[in-house]
C-alpha cells in the first residue's frame, strides 16, 4: 500500500525558513516522481516543484524559485522541502504527491502559516 506522511509544517515570520518531509512507503521510492502540491485558504491546488530522483532533475513554480529545493533521501524513502525566505503568501497546507501506476496518491497535507 502506497502511504505518504508529510511533517514539519508549523507557523513561521516572514523571511524565516522551515523543512517539510515526505516519507514514503509502499513503493520503489527513485522509480517515480515525487512532487509538493500546497493549497492556500480559500484557493485551488497549486503545484511547487518536482523531483526525478533516479536523474535528480527538478523543477519549481515560478513563485518558489531561488527560494524552495526539493531534495530526496533515497535511503530513507523521505523527500524534502526546504523553504526559505517565507512569505505570507507561502502559507498553505503543502501536499506530497506522487503518482504510481497511473494512480495518484496524495499525503494527509501539512500546515504552513507564514505571519508576524
Amino acid at each position: 500500500e502506497v502511504q505518504l506522511v508529510e511533517s514539519g509544517g508549523g507557523l513561521v515570520q516572514p523571511g524565516g525558513s522551515l523543512r517539510l518531509s515526505c516519507a514514503a512507503s509502499g513503493f520503489t521510492f527513485d522509480d517515480y516522481a515525487m512532487s509538493w502540491v500546497r493549497q492556500a485558504p480559500g484557493k485551488g491546488l497549486e503545484w511547487v516543484s518536482t523531483i526525478y530522483s533516479d536523474i535528480r532533475n527538478t523543477y519549481y513554480a515560478d513563485s518558489v524559485k531561488g527560494r524552495f529545493t526539493i531534495s530526496p533521501d533515497n535511503a530513507k524513502n523521505t523527500v524534502y522541502l526546504q523553504m526559505n525566505s517565507l512569505k505570507s503568501e507561502d502559507t498553505a497546507v503543502y501536499f506530497c504527491h506522487t503518482e504510481v501506476r497511473r494512480t495518484k496518491y496524495w499525503g494527509q497535507g501539512t500546515q504552513v502559516t507564514v505571519s508576524s
